[in-house]
């Protein structure tokens, strides 16, 4: 990584980029385009060659000269995520973790911004216009994802080594004022705030000198969203204990196998934290059907928390993805979302939220048509979730869910709303997870998958599906599971074979599920086979003798032991 390059460095290496792409030039054509002389251009070139950023050749054309060529900067997963972890030793719990992503996120747009401007400068010069005249132009908003004024780019800020939280503040409002679409980002983080203490104060300049050793402008979006979900991981057991759900990534990756979304779909999480459901969502269409098609989704989150929810869109942004929406708010009482429009509707709400009766949901305008099958107790809202989510999905679509596992089984009104979604035929799945998947507990979880047009061969059919062996020891959390890859492909192709499989799967009629007085436990239809030692009769028998004739011998030599120590006495 070229972490021991002056920015300015950096900053004439995108210049050539800008203009030479990984087209070779000379030191004559290097020194044109910098403005440079060409002793100075040579002594960079050089530089740059030691960071493996250049390479150097003979001119086909004249062998006593040198051409040049670029390499792409280099910054692998590993170095951003050594990076992050610096930074996160560096901030402990004294600053919440979330401005790391704030400053990563910040340095991307800075450095794609001095790119974008070094290319539309090229452009210009290109089509006739003056050194000074294409300089101001590509400046401008229109070549430029983000605005961006000179004076608030990430190299302009980190100048001011003493007052980093003035100016991060600064240039966060300014930003926000450019760019709606921003504004929900940084509205919720205060630099000032961050910098309350002088050792707070030190740890913002720690940081920022940090991610000033990193370029972004060649890091693939992919690289950049893995850091991105890297560090949300590594602060999920911390989180935890404050209330903020994280989803296990191979659990939303499990969830979006079984739903299979397609391009086109309009997909809504309306408990979305993070946006790890909708990115993984794009990410599996992207993989099937490619990037473009990728784009035709339609993604749209709602969260509760501000702070959450710009997180969220800050991870959107990382992860190049811009066909979504993120709002704030509640939406078990104020969805800012149509109902009756969604293909797929994923989520994992809060477990066991309370506060959530009768009274309180029928502040929701649209309560009749959400909570037709009835209103949840105090002290769960697990069943409300479940059935605002219908509500959302199409007449055609389907919904994922990820719950405690006692909705499947608790009674009082619960039992009420769940016998009628029941027999209202909705109930497609019940998979029951491994324990300790979760940071913020160690029960085992269950994903319900309802569908709203069954196929005539799955109807008054519900598939239960006992995954409670399919995990293995998580790599980085001693005390956690997690699901492998194989698992993942088990789980999801049982789901989409939808018949029995002896210990592990089995397909249950309605009628029975009735009689069980609509208890959905996985454990009451499905139970793995218990793993039973198969013993060697004979080889036990032949053992078992052995220690008799040793356990003989032994009292055999005893006695005689004793009899000698008795003789002796007499004597």
């Amino acid at each position: 990584m070229t972490n021991s390059i002056p920015s300015w460095m950096i900053n004439e290496y995108i210049r050539l980029r800008a203009y030479f792409g990984e087209k070779p030039f000379t030191v004559e054509d290097a020194s044109k385009v910098l403005e440079r002389p060409v002793d100075s251009v040579i002594t960079l070139l050089s530089t740059l060659r030691r960071h493996n950023l250049v390479v150097v050749a003979t001119d086909p054309d004249n062998p006593k000269k040198k051409i040049y060529s670029l390499r792409p900067i280099p910054v692998t997963r590993g170095d951003l995520e050594s990076i992050l972890k610096k930074a996160a030793d560096l901030i402990r719990t004294r600053v919440d973790y979330s401005f790391i992503l704030v400053l990563l996120f910040y340095k991307k747009i800075s450095d794609q911004w001095k790119l974008e401007f070094q290319k539309t400068y090229k452009e210009l010069i290109e089509e006739g216009y003056s050194s000074e005249e294409a300089k101001e132009l590509a400046k401008e908003e229109y070549f430029h994802q983000f605005k961006i004024p000179e004076e608030y780019l990430w190299d302009n800020i980190v100048k001011h080594k003493g007052e980093l939280h003035v100016y991060f503040s600064q240039a966060l409002k300014k930003l926000g004022e450019l760019n709606p679409e921003l504004r929900p980002i940084f509205d919720n983080f205060d630099f000032h705030i961050f910098a309350s203490s002088r050792e707070n104060s030190e740890i913002l300049r720690q940081l920022v000198e940090l991610f000033d050793s990193v370029p972004l402008i060649d890091t693939p979006p992919d690289i950049l969203g893995d850091a991105y979900e890297w560090l949300l991981m590594m602060f999920a057991p911390e989180k935890a204990k404050e209330g903020e759900v994280y989803t296990p990534r191979e659990v939303i990756r499990l969830l979006v196998e079984i739903l299979d979304p397609k391009p086109g779909y309009k997909i809504l999480d309306p408990a979305a934290g993070s946006g790890g459901m909708l990115i993984i969502s794009y990410k599996y269409v992207e993989e099937k059907h490619g990037r473009e098609e990728a784009d035709k989704l339609f993604l749209f989150g709602q969260e509760a928390n501000a702070k959450t929810a710009a997180l969220a869109k800050m991870n959107m942004y990382i992860h190049n993805i811009h066909n979504h929406k993120i709002e704030v708010g509640d939406s078990l009482l104020y969805p800012k979302f149509g109902l009756g429009e969604w293909d797929i509707v994923i989520a994992n709400p809060p477990w066991n939220q309370d506060g959530y009766n009768e009274q309180v949901l029928k502040k929701n305008e649209k309560y009749r048509l959400i909570y037709r099958y009835g209103y949840t107790p105090t002290t769960t809202a697990d069943w409300a979730w479940i059935q605002l989510m219908l509500a959302a999905a199409k007449p055609t679509g389907r919904v994922g869910i990820v719950i405690d596992s006692g909705a499947l089984f608790r009674g009082g009104k619960e039992k009420t709303i769940r016998s009628k979604i029941v027999e209202t035929d909705l109930v497609e799945a019940v998979i029951l997870l491994p324990e300790k998947l979760f940071y913020n507990t160690q029960a085992p979880g269950v994903i319900i998958i309802f569908n709203k047009n069954k196929p005539h061969e799955r109807k008054g059919k519900i598939l239960f599906i006992n995954a409670s062996n399919e995990y293995e020891p998580h790599p980085e959390i001693r005390r956690l599971n997690r699901l492998g890859k194989q698992h993942i492909e088990k789980i999801a192709k049982t789901y989409h074979e939808f018949k029995d499989i002896e210990g592990f799967a089995r397909v249950a009629d309605i009628r029975e599920v009735r009689e069980n007085d609509y208890n959905l436990n996985v454990t009451l239809y499905v139970t793995p086979p218990l793993e039973t030692e198969q013993i060697d009769l004979e080889k036990e028998l032949q053992e078992l003798l052995e220690i008799q004739k040793q356990a003989e011998e032994a009292r055999a030599k005893a006695l005689q032991y004793i009899h000698q120590v008795i003789q002796a006495n007499k004597r």
